[in-house]
C-alpha cells in the first residue's frame, strides 16, 4: 500500500507495479488525497484513479485498487464509471475502497465540501448503494437525501461479476462495522494491534450474522518497516526518520512507532503477521513508506509471501 500523495511520481509507480509483479506481490493498492497527510504541501499526488488505469494498462496479473477513496471527491455515478473503466483495462483486476473522507485542509484547498461525519456517513451508505446497483444488471432509481438517480441502467457493466470487490474502510467503530456488515464485501481497518483486530473480527462477525450474511473478510492496512537483519532495519529506520523530519536518528525513530506498525526482522515480523492472522485477518495492506525501495518490495515478495502461504 503506497502513500500516493507524497510525490510519488508515474515513473516510480511504473517501478512499483513492476516490482509487484516480478516477485510476486499479488496486489498494489493506494491512497486517495491530493494533498500530503503530513503537511508537507511540496510534495505532490497524482489522482488514484487515473493512475490504476493506467497501471492497469501495462499490468498482467497485479491487481489494483484504493484505500480508500472519499466518498467527498466524486459523484457515485462517476466513481462507478471510473471504476468500470480500470476493470475493463485491467481485464478484472480492481477493487474500490470506500470511506467517508478526513482530511479537511484538502477538501479546503481543493473546494470539495467537508459536511460533518454524520453527514459524510450518511453520503458513504447512499454511495455504496448506488455504486452496486449500477453494477447490477437492473435498470434503478435512487431518490435520497443526497443523490438522485433517474431510471438508470449503466452500461458496461464490469468485467468482475457480480462486481468488482467493495472494501469498506473504518476504524471499527460500530456504525462503521454494521455499514460494512450491510453494504461492503470486505472490511478493512487501520493501524491496529492484533488484540484490536480480535475485537472488530468479533463484532464484525456478529453484524454480519444480524444481517443475515456470511462473515465478511477483515483486512488491515498498518505501518510497514523490515530489514533482512538488524543492519538493514536501522537503515531503512534513518532513511524514513529523515523523510518524516524526525530528529534523533534510526534506534530513536524505532523506539518511538506504535505498537500496532509492524516492524523487527524479517523472523520477527512473520510471527505477526502470522498472529494477525491467528485473529482472523484475512489479508495485510503493508503500508510501504519508502517507495523508491524496490529492494523492499523483492523481499515481501520472495521471502514472505511464500514463508505466509498456506
Amino acid at each position: 500500500m503506497i502513500e500516493g500523495q507524497e510525490d510519488v511520481t508515474w515513473e516510480d509507480w511504473l517501478a512499483l507495479a513492476g516490482a509487484c509483479e516480478e516477485y510476486g506481490v499479488e496486489a498494489l493498492f493506494r491512497s486517495d488525497h491530493y494533498l500530503s497527510v503530513d503537511g508537507h504541501g511540496e510534495r505532490g499526488s497524482l489522482d488514484a484513479w487515473a493512475t490504476i488505469s493506467a497501471l492497469a494498462a501495462v499490468t498482467r496479473t497485479l491487481r489494483l485498487g484504493t484505500l480508500v477513496s472519499p466518498a467527498t471527491f466524486r459523484h457515485p455515478s462517476e466513481l462507478a464509471k471510473v471504476v468500470t473503466t480500470a476493470d475493463h483495462v485491467s481485464g478484472g483486476r480492481v477493487e474500490l475502497g470506500l470511506g467517508t473522507g478526513w482530511l479537511e485542509a484538502e477538501h479546503e484547498t481543493y473546494g470539495f465540501p467537508f459536511p460533518p461525519l454524520r453527514e459524510r456517513m450518511e453520503r458513504l451508505e447512499e454511495q455504496l448503494q448506488i455504486i452496486s446497483r449500477e453494477w447490477g444488471d437492473e435498470r434503478f432509481t435512487f431518490d435520497s437525501a443526497h443523490y438522485r438517480i433517474d431510471d438508470l441502467d449503466a452500461r458496461p457493466k464490469p468485467v468482475q461479476r457480480p462486481r468488482p470487490p467493495l472494501i469498506l474502510g473504518g476504524r471499527g467503530g460500530p456504525r462503521s462495522i454494521d455499514l460494512g456488515a450491510r453494504r461492503a464485501d470486505e472490511y478493512n481497518t487501520v493501524n491496529k494491534t492484533a488484540a484490536e483486530c480480535a475485537a472488530i473480527r468479533a463484532d464484525l462477525d456478529e453484524a454480519c450474522r444480524r444481517e443475515g450474511r456470511d462473515p465478511i473478510p477483515l483486512s488491515l492496512m498498518t505501518g510497514w518497516l523490515v530489514g533482512e537483519d538488524r543492519a538493514e532495519l536501522l537503515d531503512r529506520a534513518g532513511r524514513l526518520a529523515e523523510w518524516r523530519g524526525h530528529e534523533g536518528g534510526a534506534e530513536s525513530f524505532l523506539a518511538s512507532l506504535p505498537d500496532y506498525f509492524i516492524t523487527g526482522t524479517m523472523e520477527a515480523v512473520a510471527d505477526k503477521l502470522a498472529a494477525l492472522a491467528g485473529v482472523g485477518v484475512e489479508r495485510v495492506m503493508v503500508q510501504h513508506l519508502l517507495h523508491r525501495d524496490l529492494a523492499a518490495v523483492e523481499q515481501l515478495g520472495r521471502e514472505l509471501v511464500p514463508a505466509l502461504r498456506i
